[in-house]
């Protein structure tokens, strides 16, 4: 195949690596690749369920055209050779808490501007919905689409947790598992550009979002998603919320207020 033209020499090779190693223990049932945007930079905004969640949307993108650029939690930079290829390949770390947690929203903005492919999973860790519905999303996927005014192509995948289960630590290569992706149309955000962007705004974009997400992952399961979003905060009041293990990303964006 021929690599995306924005892969540096580092993606390319992580790439061979990595698609040697998933062609043989996935199927791929990918959709809605018309969608993805090919002259412009834009934002990639997907469901989150296990921590493979990243490659194989990874894969997906750059079988199709783009090299991603995925926000990442700022700790796996400094992990012994994951954090050289995060670098390397150019993914954009999160600092969570830190005086440095507006950084992120900076870089992802300065590499969509430079026409790059961005990939944010809004929920900012594994969805806690016990069906692995999407649940209710940190407004930092707006903030980003607000102010940079790129396309937003929702994206919804189911399978890649028969992989690595939610908080799993053992991996099931064996059989193959079915990997679907399913992309959409941009979202319609236009209207919302010249308001101010406060809480209501923030929500009302992020809604927008994670509706047309949760739309395609019903397309993918052919099930109807609950009437109401998981909220995690709800659930921690009400003494009732999933598990909390930490995931491998943390894509809501440091300023995702909520």
């Amino acid at each position: 195949m021929s690599h995306p033209q924005r892969s540096n020499r580092a993606y390319r090779n992580v790439a061979r690596v990595a698609r040697t190693l998933l062609y043989p223990i996935t199927r791929r049932d990918w959709r809605g690749t018309e969608h993805l945007p090919v002259t412009t930079g834009y934002i990639a905004a997907a469901n989150h369920m296990t921590n493979v969640d990243p490659i194989t949307v990874a894969h997906y993108l750059y079988d199709n055209g783009s090299a991603p650029k995925i926000l990442a939690k700022a700790s796996l930079f400094s992990v012994p050779l994951l954090g050289g290829i995060l670098r390397s390949t150019g993914q954009i770390p999160v600092h969570r808490g830190t005086t440095d947690a507006g950084r992120s929203l900076e870089d992802a903005g300065r590499a969509l501007a430079d026409g790059e492919c961005v990939v944010v999973f809004p929920e900012g860790t594994l969805t806690r919905d016990p069906d692995l519905w999407p649940m209710v999303a940190k407004t930092g996927v707006a903030r980003l689409a607000l102010t940079t005014r790129v396309p937003v192509i929702p994206i919804a995948q189911w399978g890649a947790q028969r992989l690595l289960g939610r908080y799993s630590k053992v991996f099931r290569p064996v059989p193959p598992k079915t990997i679907s992706i399913l992309a959409g149309p941009p979202v319609v955000l236009d209207d919302l550009y010249d308001r101010p962007l406060d809480a209501a705004t923030l929500r009302k974009a992020t809604d927008r979002v994670m509706a047309a997400i949760t739309a395609l992952l019903e397309e993918l399961r052919g099930e109807q998603a609950p009437a109401e979003r998981y909220d995690p905060r709800r659930a921690r009041a009400n003494g009732n919320a999933a598990g909390t293990n930490g995931d491998a990303t943390d894509a809501g964006g440091p300023a995702a207020g909520r």
